[in-house]
């Protein structure tokens, strides 16, 4: 544990954090907490609560002097002033202290060229499970002189009263600041706000680059031939990626240069939705220990998963780090695309 005093750059008073705990550990304090269960092979699962998917209608980018001629404002991209964001900051950095709290240092973009470090500072234990498997994870000589690039500060606890005075539309937000170069989430436990609000920090500088920021999964053959899937959530994505036959660049977050297709990520968000072994079996193996379940039931009166059961919601997941895959590529990173699918 490191002293608290190192999170006061943050404006965080008097919390008790815990710096890059262990996936056990992590799991260990959500049960102890009461705040999930283990299933019959030892995989944490857990209840996001109100919010069981992204909450698009709530999303806002700050409006300032870097953004206002670069970002292209609308349905999608709803902007939000610097002033609201200040005022929404400083209401969860107060609500988040005097807590226990979980941080995570992890960095996005397989390729090294392209590194973007993360601290992610959560209120739950879960969470920083979450980030500890979908980012990519630091070796220890990379952690001890860590600097972010980025903070994610997730209070899902957090809910903004009178949300109409910070220019929200309910007391739920998940807004990214190019400036200050915050990603701030409030009032959602769903763990896909956290990382979605990463892809979009990628999906700005990337282009910037040159490089196309893509949502598409990538695997690659024996022969080097890569091979890019796009589509929509559910449209399979991470079931057609996680071919035996292929080796696994990612799931879900590329970025294609001149002459490469490289991961964001360090780890694969699968919906769960009717999974079996037979017909997902590389998805079905990855689910233990260490991986993350979220909004799954139980068979009547055990601790076994039923996977068809959808009485909370259809879009039951779980998040896993990409080793738990037994083909991957290592690193996370292909050749320019030989073949690019189009999923409908």
């Amino acid at each position: 544990m490191k002293e608290s005093t190192l999170l006061k750059k943050y404006g965080l008073k008097d919390v008790s954090a815990h710096w890059n705990l262990s996936p056990e550990e992590l799991q260990r304090i959500t049960v102890a907490k009461n705040m999930g269960k283990e299933t019959s092979n030892g995989t944490l699962a857990i209840n996001t609560g109100k919010f069981t998917g992204r909450s698009p209608q709530d999303r806002f980018i700050v409006k300032d002097n870097y953004t206002a001629d670069k970002v292209w404002w609308g349905k999608v991209n709803k902007p939000l002033s610097s002033e609201n964001f200040d005022k929404l900051q400083k209401e969860v950095v107060n609500y988040l202290s005097g807590k226990e709290l979980y941080v995570r240092d992890g960095y996005v973009c397989a390729d090294p060229r392209y590194k973007t470090n993360i601290r992610t500072i959560t209120e739950f234990p879960w969470s920083n499970l979450f980030v500890f498997n979908m980012f990519l994870r630091p070796d220890e000589a990379e952690l001890e002189n860590f600097n972010e690039e980025w903070l994610v500060l997730c209070a899902p606890g957090y809910v903004a009263q009178n949300p109409s005075e910070y220019g929200i539309r309910q007391g739920n937000f998940s807004i990214i600041n190019f400036t200050k170069k915050i990603a701030l989430v409030g009032g959602s436990a769903y763990t896909g706000e956290m990382k979605k609000g990463i892809f979009s920090v990628m999906n700005y500088f990337l282009p910037l680059k040159g490089i196309a920021a893509m949502h598409c999964s990538a695997n690659v053959g024996k022969n080097g031939d890569t091979a890019i899937f796009f589509g929509l959530s559910g449209t399979g994505k991470t079931t057609l990626s996680a071919d035996p036959n292929r080796l696994l660049i990612g799931d879900d977050e590329h970025g294609w240069d001149n002459d490469s297709v490289f991961n964001f990520e360090g780890g694969c968000y699968a919906k769960c939705i009717d999974l079996s072994a037979e017909n997902e079996p590389d998805i079905y193996g990855a689910i233990k220990k260490g991986a993350l379940l979220e909004n799954i039931e139980f068979i009547e009166d055990t601790n076994i998963v039923d996977y068809s059961n959808t009485s909370i919601t259809e879009n039951t997941r779980v998040s896993y780090p990409i080793d738990f895959i037994k083909n991957i590529s290592k690193p996370s990173i292909g050749n320019s695309p030989n073949n690019i699918f189009f999923l409908t």
